[in-house]
């Protein structure tokens, strides 16, 4: 870790940059997602949850196109040392990243748009937990995904920088899905007592 800190350099602008994105994206659209829960600001703007859904759906993609960006910016910018001897340095960095993006891909296509957009902060709720892969490898297989595919730049590259945005990443991600899974258990736990409430009342 000593060695790694010491190949880092501080004094770029792009590093910074890259490190504020990175925390940006969750803590921004978890606090939209919970507003939306409460108050359904979406919805009432666009008229309807789904549209509301698709829309923040776009942006959170777009912000993560500009998080990688910014990304790659930082690791052009920072000093280049050997991490893997070859044919490692190429072979781990390719496996890492496919292996990353099958993950992202897969739950995608797994749980859909709305599913994988926070769609149940809306109200559009899934009829039955996703149990087939890579949700039966992994809890959560976009976030560790989309880890790798960091891991995978930074090794690529040669950027000693990239695995500490990397381990800054997962910790990141740790920290949104303690606020985000109990948050979403929530939610699917009171559409669960209400079911249960509606069919003693019948």
């Amino acid at each position: 870790m000593t060695l790694v800190l010491a190949a880092v350099d501080w004094s770029r602008q792009s590093l910074w940059l890259s490190v504020f994105s990175i925390a940006f994206n969750p803590i921004a659209w978890n606090i939209v997602a919970r507003n939306e829960y409460r108050n359904k600001t979406l919805t009432r703007v666009f008229g309807d949850a789904t549209t509301g859904c698709y829309f923040l759906a776009m942006m959170i993609f777009s912000f993560g196109l500009l998080r990688d960006s910014l990304y790659h910016k930082a690791l052009e910018e920072q000093p280049q040392s050997t991490i893997l001897p070859a044919p490692l340095n190429t072979v781990i960095p390719i496996a890492l990243f496919v292996a990353g993006q099958t993950f992202v891909v897969t739950s995608t296509w797994a749980l859909g748009i709305t599913g994988t957009f926070l769609g149940d902060y809306f109200g559009i709720l899934m009829d039955h937990r996703v149990e087939g892969f890579p949700f039966n490898v992994l809890r959560d297989p976009m976030y560790v995904g989309s880890t790798m595919c960091f891991a995978a730049a930074a090794l690529w590259y040669e950027r000693p920088a990239g695995l500490l945005l990397t381990l800054y990443v997962y910790i990141v991600y740790y920290i949104a899905l303690k606020f985000e899974g109990p948050f979403t258990d929530m939610i699917y736990s009171t559409r669960a007592s209400s079911r249960a409430t509606s069919k003693k009342e019948l």
